[in-house]
């Protein structure tokens, strides 16, 4: 059956196969698409996800199945004949089947992982041994090792023999008889090199691995630091494990990323889109932060409160109440979400919390001037046009709102900066300091700022 293309868009030449109910011409068709073609047409058709993995070759559905998000992959295998869940993992890179693997009940992943070939059922096994967040996890056990004494011939005839199952062969691993990593060489070297150069020969031993153990944001930072595709993963006594690649590394900082955002609006980090998880479950992601900043809140009614006989003397103090917090609580989060960007991308470590406390000291100087000066002007202009609105008072008013923006500034800025330090410090995600926390942390502190300076400026005049 041929499909007129014209102007016809992809899924509209899918939808007209399907209802044919051909088998070989919806084959025929998805194998002709570019495999990101495909994930749209998952996506675009999550009723037929199955049938579109089950009527392609199983190398190319792999390459489809690891593009998609846990939820659709979950839906797949679930629909998927046994013989054909079974090819398809075993096809799947270890790292990778780990992930999707890592994010299943444990009763299933017993199931699958009886359907795995003997050896891909060790390797599995063994990955999912690792904590969940370390570099273990990540790793592909597959890629191409040489002995320092080979050739660059015998190199080659190695490549030839196990290169179709690494995942990266542009870096070659150099390894003794004891599995102990050595050196790795790019395989361009190996191409302009004469065949009978011994790998010892090009070796520097400046080799940089990763550890099986560590943090997963480790290797992030490595990888950007020495801009590779790939590095080698090593025991604690430097016997080499495995490789870990860009791609993952790319996809844990998506990750990340993600869950920084979340904590940084106040939630507990999904572990799913936002659209596939529970209601129930959403709510007990959002509720416990924002009980917590709710009775931070409360805080500020408590501190107006011991303020209440100052505040019925000069009620024209609590016209400026919302400014003041608010100021305070903006100038935190700003300083709060710079830090935990910097921290996130290695700009800023706890080491340097001297050089942000001063920078931040002179930045809030400067922004809470700035803030005062435009609310001493609006004091003076509305006093200019309503003489009676402020009173003979509104020259020490004026600068009691200016002095109170700049201590208020300063002491948000403060904040806001040295709460994700100090978390982390502590172990935990400098995420948690989210934006909210500071603000709620800013509000309470800023009234007890404003009300103090009131009172040593207005004693014996308004208050």
């Amino acid at each position: 059956m041929q499909v007129e293309k014209g102007n016809i868009s992809l899924a509209e030449q899918f939808e007209v196969i399907l209802d044919s109910g051909n088998r070989s011409e919806i084959k025929e068709f998805l194998d002709n698409q570019n495999i990101s073609d495909v994930v749209d047409l998952v996506y675009e058709f999550p009723e037929q996800a199955a049938l579109i993995i089950a009527n392609m070759s199983v190398h190319r559905a792999v390459n489809v199945f690891k593009l998609l998000e846990v939820t659709e992959q979950r839906s797949i295998i679930q629909e998927l004949p046994p013989s054909y869940t079974a090819a398809l993992l075993n096809e799947l890179p270890a790292d990778d089947r780990t992930d999707f693997l890592e994010e299943l009940p444990a009763n299933t992943v017993r199931e699958l992982i009886k359907l795995l070939d003997p050896e891909e059922r060790r390797v599995t096994l063994s990955l999912l041994g690792y904590p969940e967040n370390s570099i273990g996890r990540l790793m592909n056990p597959d890629y191409v090792y040489v002995y320092s004494h080979n050739t660059v011939e015998e190199v080659f005839d190695t490549i030839r023999k196990y290169g179709k199952n690494s995942e990266a062969i542009n870096v070659i691993y150099v390894i003794n008889k004891a599995g102990e990593l050595l050196d790795d060489i790019r395989i361009g070297e190996f191409i302009l090199s004469e065949p009978g150069t011994k790998v010892s020969e090009l070796m520097d031993e400046r080799v940089i691995s990763l550890k099986a153990y560590d943090d997963q944001e480790t290797a992030s930072e490595i990888f950007k630091m020495n801009n590779r595709v790939a590095l080698p993963v090593v025991s604690e006594s430097n016997k080499l494990l495995g490789i870990v690649t860009i791609d993952d590394i790319l996809w844990v900082a998506t990750e990340e990323y993600s869950e920084d955002m979340q904590k940084m609006g106040g939630t507990q980090a999904f572990e799913e889109p936002y659209l596939d998880i529970p209601l129930l479950r959403l709510f007990k992601k959002r509720i416990p932060w924002l009980v917590v900043l709710f009775l931070g809140e409360m805080l500020t009614a408590t501190a107006m409160a011991f303020f209440e006989d100052e505040i019925a003397r000069a009620v024209v103090l609590a016209l400026f109440i919302p400014l003041i917090i608010s100021s305070g609580g903006n100038s935190g989060s700003q300083a709060s979400t710079l830090i935990i960007q910097a921290m996130a991308v290695g700009e800023v470590h706890i080491k340097d919390w001297w050089r942000v406390m001063r920078r931040e000291i002179i930045s809030g100087l400067l922004l809470g001037a700035v803030l005062g000066i435009i609310g001493f002007l609006r004091i003076f202009v509305y006093h200019l046009f309503s003489p009676a609105l402020y009173g003979e008072h509104w020259l020490m008013l004026g600068f009691t709102i200016s002095l109170t923006l700049l201590g208020v500034v300063l002491w948000g800025t403060l904040s806001g900066s040295m709460l994700p330090i100090l978390i982390k410090k502590m172990g935990a995600d400098p995420a948690v300091s989210s934006a909210p926390f500071v603000a709620t942390l800013v509000d309470v502190t800023g009234l007890i700022i404003y009300f103090s300076v009131a009172f040593m400026l207005l004693s014996g005049s308004l208050l």
